[in-house]
């Protein structure tokens, strides 16, 4: 496991993608896998509840592995998020380094209620 010197990366692409909380279990919102030689480094994640009369209380954890293994860290938990809302969790003051072998994972207490967007620089 090599995290990139970020002083002296090869590359480094912005990405946008984004995904449903689509069951009240937690969902990866980012992952970066043991070994990718890459770190991204995560600038804004916000999250919309698509719906018209529902709240939603929301959990992001930080995971000390991929794919929402190890150990979750929460960096909001239950927090309200209101119908026709959008709340930002992360922005540009409070950006996360994603490393290798960790992740980020959401999950609501209500299905098909919320969706993020996380938007990151993927370096290497």
């Amino acid at each position: 496991m090599t995290a990139p010197n970020m002083l002296a990366a090869a590359s480094i692409t912005g990405s946008t993608s984004g995904t449903s909380l689509s069951s009240t279990s937690a969902i990866s919102v980012l992952s970066n896998a043991s070994g990718s030689n890459k770190v991204y480094k995560i600038n804004t994640l916000n999250v919309a509840n698509n719906t018209t009369s529902t709240v939603a209380n929301l959990t992001v954890s930080y995971y000390s592995a991929a794919a929402l293994g190890g150990t979750a860290y929460p960096i909001v938990s239950m927090i309200t998020v209101i119908p026709g809302s959008t709340l930002t969790v992360i922005d540009r003051g409070t950006q996360y380094y994603l490393q290798e072998n960790s992740s980020i994972g959401a999950n609501a207490n209500i299905a098909n209620a919320l969706t993020i967007t996380v938007s990151y620089e993927d370096i290497s």
